[in-house]
This record gives structure tokens, sequence and C-alpha cells, in this order.
């Protein structure tokens, strides 16, 4: 069964005369039923059932999981020591670096218990500064172990010093330009301000817990893995117990705060999250790195990044959008008398509604066609064109449909740039495609949209234009009105793929390139196995199951990249294959960020 949305946008002022107030998409699109969603990898797990649902922490961890949580993970420090070749000075520094932040932390426990107003908090600030204090006793150990005297003073790094600055200064009171605690007086104000310094506490606890776990995976892969110790630290059941303990104390902190209190610790709990993720940025790692891919590339390669637009980078797909935008015009038209049959508004909706029942029962026959009767052991590239050449055919007769059943007249230039304002883009996307501009890489954009003038309005309505070559098809128009017709320049998995490669073979490059193809349907199948480096947003079931009946293994991104970081030499060509038969998942476009250009929340 397909899950029907009913997608809701705002109107195209032009088109405000009209009795709808909203663009009411009643119908699924053809994209809706190659694309079905479902999670991803790296997921942002792991605040515990024992932490109720709803509860402050919870959202809070829930934002930060796929907002933040992923610039840590990729950070060339902690790749390189998930991968167990972290040269022993990067790992030294870090210790030493840590050591000093752990000693801030203590002290703003011993802050939080002073400000607490109630002997139950009191006493589990307590008991999380003695685990606090007994880390310190392992770090110390460490430090030993790892060669470096614990008695010796190493000074802390700016990003150190950043960070327990932040973390002092909130348990002083000193939030958002209040005066300090001990200039508060009643028992109220100072049971805030614990909260507001759990609440900087917390991502610390829960960020290390998660990661923790992730990295425990990789032990079962290296029993000797060198920094398995530090691992089980993190990745224990003790510690994730402190981290529930943490977030527990702060739902019960939060329950007597306002909205606008709580809206601070949220704020409180974002920076902490972001000051940690410089903290593992700013470990120096003096060897070759995966992660950030622009810095992988450096001077060495030329970097291409190819994408699809629909449900790639939007989370609606546009073909629904310009068919629903054609009946409101339609409708507009015989209301003001400009169009006599008034009866066309209504035959068109029955008309896009017979085209989407089609379109959605002949795609599954197409699907189950062109698969292979039996699995494939390795890539079968060859045979995987020729099956697609089945879907080329079959969208193809769709477009035509469309087109010849007249639903995408009489549209409105101004309308479709008014509702391409309007799409919503992905969360992540829009700050990745914004922050490309710093980097010397190419960014394009290849899509099956009707109308590219859609998907430029999308992203100029958000600054993201600039730079962006866009390769799709686009309307014909009479004046400023579509005549129904499309230009039809790429419809298929074909035209998609040969397009890329067009697009290679053109590039001008003195050094040789390194591309990236980020998509998530079959019709993008092609383009993320010729990529030398596919990436698969969300889970599309039909993609998997196609893709695995040819041969194509998927595997969550953070993984696969510890395993290349493991393969990675000073001398050594790339890691990255195009054809590989490896494609990589990622649950959010913050992991996409954070693999290709790094830490940059500016």
């Amino acid at each position: 069964m397909l899950l029907i949305r009913r997608l809701r946008l705002p109107l195209p002022r032009s088109l405000a005369s009209s009795s709808f107030s909203t663009i009411s998409i009643p119908s699924p699109s053809w994209s809706s039923t190659r694309r079905r969603r479902g999670g991803g990898a790296m997921a942002s797990s792991s605040s515990s059932s024992a932490v109720a649902e709803g509860s402050a922490a919870r959202r809070f961890w829930i934002a930060a999981s796929t907002r933040e949580a992923p610039f840590a993970a990729y950070t060339p420090f902690l790749l390189s020591l998930a991968a167990g070749n972290l040269h022993l000075d990067s790992f030294r520094h870090y210790i030493a670096q840590d050591a000093h932040f752990l000693h801030a932390f203590a002290r703003a426990y011993e802050m939080a218990e002073d400000c607490a107003d109630d002997d139950d908090e009191r006493a589990t600030i307590a008991a999380l500064r003695k685990a606090v204090l007994q880390e310190l006793n392992l770090h110390a150990s460490v430090l030993q172990e790892w060669g470096v005297d614990p008695t010796k003073e190493i000074p802390p790094s700016p990003a150190t010093t950043k960070y327990t600055d932040f973390l002092l200064a909130t348990a002083a009171g000193k939030v958002d330009g209040t005066k300090g605690s001990d200039k508060m007086v009643t028992p109220f104000e100072k049971t805030k301000i614990a909260a507001y310094t759990v609440g900087a506490m917390t991502p610390c606890m829960r960020l290390y817990a998660y990661l923790g776990k992730e990295l425990t995976a990789f032990l079962k892969q290296d029993e000797n893995h060198p920094y398995k110790k530090w691992i089980n630290t993190y990745g224990s059941s003790g510690f994730e117990d402190n981290a529930l303990q943490i977030e527990d104390l702060l739902d019960k902190l939060s329950v007597s705060l306002t909205g606008e209190e709580l809206e601070i610790i949220g704020k409180l709990y974002q920076q902490a999250m972001r000051l940690e993720v410089e903290f593992f940025s700013a470990q120096p790692v003096d060897q070759p790195v995966v992660a950030p891919l622009s810095k992988y590339c450096d001077l060495k390669y030329k970097l291409l990044v190819f994408s699809d637009f629909d449900l790639t980078c939007t989370v609606v797909d546009s073909s629904a959008i310009l068919a629903e935008i054609a009946i409101l015009s339609s409708q507009k038209a015989s209301q003001s008398g400009t169009d006599n049959t008034l009866d066309r508004t209504a035959d068109l909706r029955s008309s896009w509604n017979n085209l989407s029942k089609q379109y959605m029962e002949e795609y599954e026959q197409c699907m189950e066609r062109l698969l292979p009767l039996e699995e494939a052991r390795s890539l079968d590239y060859s045979q995987l064109y020729k099956g697609l050449e089945v879907l080329a055919e079959f969208e193809k007769l769709a477009n035509s449909r469309v087109v010849d059943s007249g639903v995408l007249r009489g549209m409105n230039l101004e309308d479709i740039r008014k509702a391409g304002e309007r799409l919503i883009l992905q969360d992540g996307c829009k700050k990745h495609w914004k922050t490309r501009d710093k980097l010397n890489l190419d960014i394009h954009i290849l899509s099956y949209c009707w109308c590219a003038e859609l998907i430029r309005s999308a992203f100029s309505s958000v600054g993201c234009l600039d730079g962006l070559n866009i390769h799709s098809n686009e309307f014909a128009f009479e004046g400023s009105v579509s005549t129904g017709e499309i230009e039809r320049k790429m419809q298929s998995p074909l035209d998609k793929v040969e397009k890329f490669k067009s697009i290679k073979s053109d590039t001008d490059s003195s050094v040789p390139l390194l591309s990236v193809y980020i998509g998530d349907s079959v019709g993008d199948l092609l383009c993320l196995l010729e990529a030398d480096i596919g990436i698969v947003v969300g889970s599309s079931t039909t993609l998997r199951k196609v893709g695995k009946q040819f041969g194509v293994s998927f595997v969550p991104l953070f993984p696969g990249l510890v395993e290349k970081q493991r393969q990675l030499t000073e001398e050594e060509a790339s890691v990255f294959k195009a054809q590989s038969g490896v494609l990589y998942t990622v649950s959010s476009w913050s992991e996409i960020h954070a693999f290709v250009l790094g830490n940059d929340f500016s």
C-alpha cells in the first residue's frame, strides 16, 4: 500500500483570488511511488526509553543528533580513532585537553549542586560529579600509558578554553547577560541557574555515550584496537546510565520553568553541542584522512558534486505541485470569465488523478519486469543498464500522457516561481549548498522535474542559486503562459547518467576528478554507481530492492568511511572508486555536509 500524503503549501500571490488558500495535493506524485522513505544510516539513536518521550532532554537530543552530532563523528580525529590508525601524538594531545575539560566539568557540577534546592537533585549532581572524578583518574592512567606525564602542565587549546569558559560562566549564572549566581537571592533563581548549568552539561554526556556506542562496533572487527580502553569507557552501560541520569535531572529541573526559560536551555544545549564539535574538530591530526572530503581532495583532486532534486533536496515532489498550480490557474480563469469552459477545473483534476493512478500501477509492474530472476553476487552494471532501459521507456510514455492530457497548459510563469520560493528544502540541504561557495568545487543538479524554473526559484529563494548548474526539463511558454508542452531533456535514468558522464568529460581540470552523487530513487541508481562516491538519502525500498538484485551493497556512511580510513596510506591513490558496487546511506543532510565540507556552523 502507498502512503498518500496530503501536502499543503502557501499559494502563489497571483492565485490568491482563488477559493483555495493553499495548494492541496490530494494524490501521490510520480516520484512518491519510487521514493518510499524510511530510516537511514547512523541514525540518531539513542536517548533511551528510560528518558520519557516528549521530555526536554529527549527533544534537545533528537534535534542535535541529526543537526550537530554528525559533525563530531565525521571529524578526522574520531574517524581515525575509530579506524584504529590515529597517530599516538594526536591521541596524547586529545587526552591532555580532555583532562582540562573534565576539571571544568567537575567544578560546574559543584557549582550546580550549590544552586540546587532539592536534596534528591543535589544527591544526583554529587553522584555525577563523583563519576567525573573517576573519569579523571582513568585519564591519568591513560596519560601515563601513552607516555604523558599527568603532573606536567599542558596548556589548554583555544577550543578547550572556549568550551570551559562557556561552561563555568553558565554555572556562575552568566547567561544572556544576566548577573552571576552570587548575586541571586531567591531559591528559585538559584534553581534556575542549576537547570541552565545542567542544560549546558547534558549534551556532552549524551554525545559521548552516543559516540561510544557507535565506535564499539569497530572493536568487534579488531580485538587489538589500540584505543579499545577509551571506546569501552564511553560505550559502557555505566556511562549510558550516567547520561540517562543527567537527562532525567535536566527534566526535573525544567518542570517549573517558563517557556522562555526552556528556550534558553535549548540554546545552551545547542551551544554546548557546537562547542563539542569544535573541540573534536580542533584536535590535531597529522595524517591522511578521508573526511572532510574537501580536505581529502585538497590539491590532489577536482571535486564534482551532483545531486537529484525531488525528495533528495526537497520534502515534497514537484510534479504534483505543478499539476495543482495548473488546476488552480484554470479555476482562476473560469472565475474571472477568461475561460469559457467552466468544467475544465474538474476535468483537469480528474485527469491528473487518473494519470497518477495509472502511473503508480504501471510503475510497480515496470519494476517487476526489469528485475533479473536471480540476485547477482556482485555488481552487474551492464545488466542493470539494460534493465533500466525498460524504466526509461516507461517514463517517456508517462510524460507523453501528461503532455497529451493538457493538464500542464495555462500556468503563469510568475505562479511557478512563487511556488518554487515556497518549496521546503530538506533540513541541512540549504546550509550545504550555501557553504560550498567557500570551496573550489562544482555543483550540478540533475532532475526529472518538468520545469527547471521551479528549481531555480527554490534555490534562489534561500540564497543558494549562484554557482549551481541545473540540468532539467523545461516548460514551453507562449509569453509567460505554459503551452502544456515539456522540453524534454531529462526523463530517465539513462538521460541522467549520460548527462553525468558528459559533465565529467567536459570538465577542464589539471588534476584528476573525484565525483559525488546524492540521490534517493531508482532513477538515480546509474549515477550513484558511476560516481566515485554514491550517497543515498533516506531509504527507498524500491531502490534497495532493485540495487540488491543487481549486486549493489548499501553501507551506512560512517562505518563505510571508517573502513576507507583503514585503507588510506600516504602514497595510495584514491580509496574511492566508481562502479565499486557500494553505495553509502545517510539519515540526514548533516551527514553529507559533515563528510563533504566538514564543520561549519556559520
